[in-house]
């Protein structure tokens, strides 16, 4: 088993892959970035070589991408090696290395949970909050086990962002509204909650003519990608609103 993993160790992993020591940014090999991003996605605790192997590599058979595990973690140096515990049957981060997916993941949650807290007691969200939940999980990555997790995060922080903006909405924090909502659109275009949260977000601030801009936006790129037009419910906002 390997040693500690010193707590200047950051692997992030939301807008791309990135491992560093400190300010300094360490390269691993691509297969090496496969192995590190699927042990820390994965689970914060042991996962079984087994699971490594056949979601890394899918299309080989057993006995081959077994093999291919352990050529990986053999040529693991300095950095990438002392990021991981490696026992006989499985692999897990080393303690002190952190993980920018964890601590976003975590916020998504506190913010979907917020309500559950009396108003008083409520955490406190900002502006930062919202660019911490502005970035895709390892984009341009497109095996099974990356896309599937990268949907799972999309979807959270879509929810989440579209909390801040109707919480912020509700306190008449209208400009970060405009920035939470915008951040839910940008990950799911075509999403209409998102899409009037932030039409929405424009008419509480008084600005009627970027609301109508953001619709027609809209209704083009649904006939554009699906042939439908706009749901009623954002006409008769507008008409009532605008």
């Amino acid at each position: 088993m390997n040693e500690a993993a010193p707590h200047h160790v950051r692997l992030e992993l939301l807008g791309g892959f990135s491992l560093a020591v400190g300010d300094t940014r360490v390269t691993v090999p691509p297969a090496s970035e496969r192995l590190l991003a699927f042990v820390a996605v994965s689970c914060r605790g042991a996962v079984p070589r087994g699971l490594i192997a056949g979601s890394l590599w899918p299309e080989a058979p057993e006995h081959c991408a077994y093999a291919n595990l352990r050529s990986v973690l053999a040529r693991l140096r300095g950095t990438g090696r002392t990021a991981l515990e490696i026992s006989p049957s499985t692999v897990r981060l080393a303690a002190g290395v952190s993980v920018d997916f964890h601590r976003c993941r975590a916020l998504a949650a506190r913010v979907l949970d917020s309500h559950a807290h009396a108003p008083h007691h409520r955490p406190r969200f900002g502006a930062h909050t919202v660019l911490q939940l502005s970035a895709d999980l390892l984009p341009g990555w497109y095996e099974d086990w990356t896309l599937h997790e990268a949907e799972a995060w999309r979807q959270m922080r879509t929810h989440a962002l579209e909390r801040l903006a109707a919480d912020f909405l509700g306190a008449r924090r209208h400009p970060e509204a405009v920035l939470a909502a915008h951040a839910a659109v940008r990950a799911e275009p075509l999403r209409e909650s998102s899409r009037l949260a932030l039409i929405r977000a424009h008419l509480e601030e008084g600005n009627t003519s970027q609301a109508r801009r953001e619709f027609e936006r809209y209704a083009r790129r649904l006939r554009a990608e699906t042939g439908a037009g706009p749901p009623d419910r954002l006409r008769r906002l507008l008409r009532e609103r605008g």
